[in-house]
């Protein structure tokens, strides 16, 4: 399963979709945000996601978690959504 890498000029729609989809497919999806504009779309994203699961009867919870991700050789600090089924 891939981790949804969302950026600050991401579409929340499109982002809620894949992330609607994959908890879907997977029971499970992992959304990377780094910065504050980052991760203010994945948060709205992930309120549409919620919704859209919810009407498929699929309540979900949200973990998040900071984890170190290597770009370009440098470590940057980015936001992990875990997101799963209640």
């Amino acid at each position: 399963m891939d981790v949804i890498k969302v950026k600050a000029n991401s579409r929340t729609a499109a982002v809620a979709g894949a992330i609607a989809g994959v908890v879907r497919e997977h029971k499970r999806a992992e959304v990377q945000a780094i910065g504050a504009g980052a991760v203010n779309q994945a948060i709205k994203a992930l309120v549409l996601a919620k919704g859209y699961l919810a009407e498929d009867g699929i309540p979900v919870v949200c973990i998040p978690e900071f984890v170190d991700v290597d770009i370009d050789g440098k470590i940057r600090t980015a936001i992990k959504l875990i997101v799963e089924p209640r």
